[in-house]
């Protein structure tokens, strides 16, 4: 609802400038606008957002879109509001797309969203675990009967985490305790010895992670085994990854984690045109659009077409690629 009264209000300013000075073809050219959903504050999915509305909003004169982000709990939130109508792009995790479209794991209780559809993946995000080096944690296993913040309802974090937990044959109840901080209270609650391990998911690097470890002294442990093995045998939208060494202060060495992949999606709904120009603004400027933030330097716009999307191609997507020769 408030969406839809701001699209209506900001519409009216527009018209209503128009009829006081002539100008009707700009008034018209600014009547279509998106949203995109995104993560919270200090991740990499609000700049993200940020950087691809910013390219769609140049091109804003020609195809009359205009392009805002919202700032979220994650990939869950995300689905749901797309599932609802209330926003209409999304940035979300690969595995997340994956249950969503099939209605398994978080989504088991609701039907398969068979409407999703995907327009391209970005950058990978390896599963983040940082402790203070004075919390005797070095392994993944040793943070059982720890102070440990799983992350908000709603981010693709905490469900990234419940899925682990269980792949551990853990409980909530074999941690000292299980806290629910957004990602932008995890530094304070760290630092503070509030909680003794941190969970993030994200490109790298990041500022968020940047934070921490400069804030107070932390390390970053591999996220690895024989359970994490069987995890990523029976979902292959999980894959092995590596944060590398010297990055972070406090972690010289490169470590090992589990990974997914960010990935941007719509639903059906969404009309060819609107999601053909969102696409054909990123990859037309896409060496612009690496230098947008330091997770995009190394990306390969080939592999974006196909890498961590399990929905199907939006039809504005696919136009767009077929006409660039990427299908």
């Amino acid at each position: 609802m408030k969406k839809t009264i701001y699209a209506f209000l900001t519409v009216s300013v527009f018209v209503l400038a128009a009829i006081f000075t002539g100008n009707t073809t700009n008034a018209t050219a600014a009547e279509k606008f998106i949203t995109i959903g995104t993560g919270g504050v200090t991740g990499v999915y609000y700049p993200a957002g940020g950087a691809i509305c910013r390219l769609v909003n140049r091109g804003r004169k020609d195809h009359g879109i205009r392009c805002s982000v919202e700032s979220t709990s994650g990939s869950i939130e995300n689905i749901e509001l797309l599932r609802k109508g209330e926003i209409d792009i999304a940035v979300v995790q690969s595995d997340w797309q994956y249950h969503a479209y099939n209605g398994t794991d978080f989504f088991a209780d609701q039907k398969p969203m068979k409407n999703l559809r995907s327009l391209f993946s970005l950058h990978s995000e390896p599963f983040t675990v940082i402790v203070r080096k004075d919390s005797g944690i070095n392994k993944f296993d040793d943070i059982k009967g720890k102070r440990v913040n799983f992350g908000s309802v709603g981010s693709g974090i905490r469900a990234t985490m419940d899925v682990i937990v269980k792949q551990k044959g853990w409980k909530n109840t074999d941690f000292a305790k299980v806290t629910e901080l957004r990602p932008s209270e995890q530094t304070a609650a760290l630092c503070n010895k509030d909680i003794d391990v941190m969970i993030y998911a994200a490109g790298h690097p990041n500022g968020a992670v940047q934070e921490v470890t400069t804030t107070c002294d932390t390390k970053i442990i591999p996220v690895d085994g024989a359970d994490i093995d069987k995890l990523i045998k029976a979902d292959p939208y999980y894959a092995y990854t590596v944060i590398p060494g010297g990055m972070y202060n406090g972690t010289p060495n490169d470590v090992r984690t589990i990974g997914v992949k960010a990935t941007f999606v719509t639903t059906a709904d969404e009309d060819e045109e609107t999601v053909y120009q969102v696409v054909k603004a990123v990859f037309d400027n896409f060496d612009n659009f690496k230098t947008l933030h330091p997770v995009f330097t190394l990306l390969d716009p080939q592999r974006l077409v196909h890498e961590g999307n399990t929905a199907p191609l939006h039809k504005g997507a696919a136009r767009y690629f077929k006409e660039k020769g990427m299908l």
